[in-house]
């Protein structure tokens, strides 16, 4: 069993918000956070705009896919944050829940979807500093 904290980030494909949000922190946290993404209905791979603009911070998505939410994925995190997957995340007590509220980056161009991704990075920013205070 692991102290680090875990989190997952839900949205409705996993092609896009919870797969910039998941690599983000990942990047951050650099092994004291465990990150997982998933989907309520996962689309067959990821936006290749979110691909790009990943690709512009160094962060490499083109080995991910979407992957289905789980109850066992929500039952194993500390903080869930949902993106617009409204009821189809499961609520379990005890869980923390965050909504974040974002424009989902699906159909839209690289310039379009670089606002997403930045406004994804200082709340993950934000949440890694709540989750593993600095030393």
């Amino acid at each position: 069993m692991s102290d680090l904290p875990e989190v997952l980030f839900v949205c409705v494909h996993n092609a896009g918000r919870s797969q910039m949000a998941a690599a983000l922190l990942d990047h951050h946290a650099a092994g004291r956070v465990r990150v997982r993404s998933a989907g309520s209905a996962p689309a067959d791979s990821i936006n290749s705009a979110v691909i790009a603009v990943m690709e512009e911070l160094g962060l490499d998505l083109s080995k991910e896919f979407p992957k289905p939410l789980t109850a066992d994925a929500v039952q194993a995190a500390d903080v869930v944050i949902t993106m617009g997957c409204g009821d189809a995340c499961p609520i379990f007590p005890g869980k923390r829940y965050l909504d974040w509220q974002l424009e989902d980056p699906a159909g839209k161009p690289v310039e379009q979807v670089r606002p997403i991704r930045d406004e994804i990075d200082a709340r993950v920013r934000s949440l890694l500093a709540e989750l593993v205070p600095a030393r």
